[in-house]
């Protein structure tokens, strides 16, 4: 039973986040030979703030504008 654990900061659409779920499971699947039915996927959103890189919170970065190759949004 394989269980996957997702971190990310908070903005991802429902649409997005089922697709992260699908696409997980498909790879568990196709790489690992898992059983679709008992992979689990969960995924933890954060807000920005409480999320750092290199010593300094995502929330600080994106107002910086220097989360390029780091953070999407």
């Amino acid at each position: 039973m394989p269980y996957v654990q997702v971190y990310i900061t908070e903005g991802a659409t429902k649409e997005q986040k089922a697709e992260l779920i699908e696409g997980i499971t498909e790879l568990m699947v196709r790489i690992l030979d898992k059983n679709p039915a008992s992979t689990h996927v969960t995924i933890d959103e954060h807000k920005p703030a409480n999320w750092g890189i290199a010593g300094r919170s995502v929330k600080k970065l994106r107002a910086e504008g220097k989360t390029a190759g780091i953070s999407e949004k």
